[in-house]
C-alpha cells in the first residue's frame, strides 16, 4: 500500500515538474502600462510594406489600440542595444514585441554575442516592468541553429516567444516582397501570430 502511495506521489511531482518545465512563468504578466511598442529591424519597420501595413500598424487595428513602430531596417542586436533607452525605456511601455536577429545572422554575428545583446535588451526591459514577446527568426539552410536558441532565451527570462514569426510566409511569393521580407499580407500574418501570443495579457 505504502509502495502504491509513493509511485502515485512521484508520478504527480514528475507531472508537476514537467509541466513547470513546458510553461515556464512569463515575467510581468500583469502589465503596468497602457504602451505597446514593437522594437526591432526592418521586419518591425514595415520594408516591403504598402504604406500603413507594416505589421506594427496592422496589429494596432486588430487590437483597437495605439501602437508605437520603433523599427530600424538594418539594425542588429548591437545596434539596437544602443537605442534601447531613447526608443523604448523613454516610452515607458507595458508591451515590447521584439524582432531582432536576422541582421546578426545575415553579417555573421556569432549567435553567442547576438543573444547575449538581446538578453540585456530583454532584461532591461522587463527591469523596468514591461512584457515581452520575441518574434524569433529560424532561417532554412543557413540559421546556424537561431531558432532554438530564442526559444532558450525566452524559457530563461520568462518572455513570451514567437519561435519563428516568418514561420509559412518564406517562401510563399503571394506572402513576400523579396526573399526575406513580407508584402502587407505577410505583414499582416506576423500581426496576427503578435496577436496570439500577446492577447492573454492584454
Amino acid at each position: 500500500m505504502k509502495k502504491t502511495v509513493l509511485a502515485a506521489a512521484l508520478i504527480v511531482l514528475a507531472l508537476f515538474a514537467f509541466l513547470l518545465l513546458q510553461n515556464p512563468e512569463i515575467r510581468n504578466a500583469e502589465t503596468h502600462g497602457n504602451v505597446i511598442l514593437c522594437f526591432g529591424d526592418s521586419l518591425t519597420f514595415g520594408t516591403g510594406a504598402d504604406s500603413g501595413k507594416d505589421y506594427p500598424s496592422q496589429l494596432s487595428a486588430m487590437i483597437g489600440r495605439p501602437v508605437i513602430n520603433a523599427g530600424v531596417p538594418g539594425d542588429t542586436t548591437g545596434t539596437a542595444l544602443e537605442r534601447l533607452e531613447e526608443d523604448v525605456l523613454s516610452e515607458e511601455p507595458g508591451i515590447v514585441l521584439i524582432t531582432l536577429g536576422g541582421n546578426d545572422l545575415m553579417r555573421g554575428v556569432s549567435r553567442e554575442e547576438a543573444f547575449a545583446n538581446l538578453r540585456r535588451i530583454v532584461e532591461t526591459v522587463q527591469n523596468e516592468g514591461a512584457l515581452v514577446v520575441v518574434g524569433g527568426i529560424d532561417v532554412p539552410f543557413w540559421g546556424r541553429d537561431f531558432g532554438d536558441a530564442y526559444e532558450q532565451l525566452c524559457s530563461d527570462t520568462g518572455s513570451v516567444c514567437i519561435p519563428n514569426v516568418l514561420r509559412g510566409l518564406i517562401g510563399k511569393r503571394e506572402l513576400m516582397s523579396d526573399q526575406i521580407h513580407p508584402n502587407s499580407r505577410g505583414y499582416a500574418r506576423m500581426a496576427e501570430k503578435f496577436y496570439a501570443a500577446m492577447k492573454p495579457y492584454l
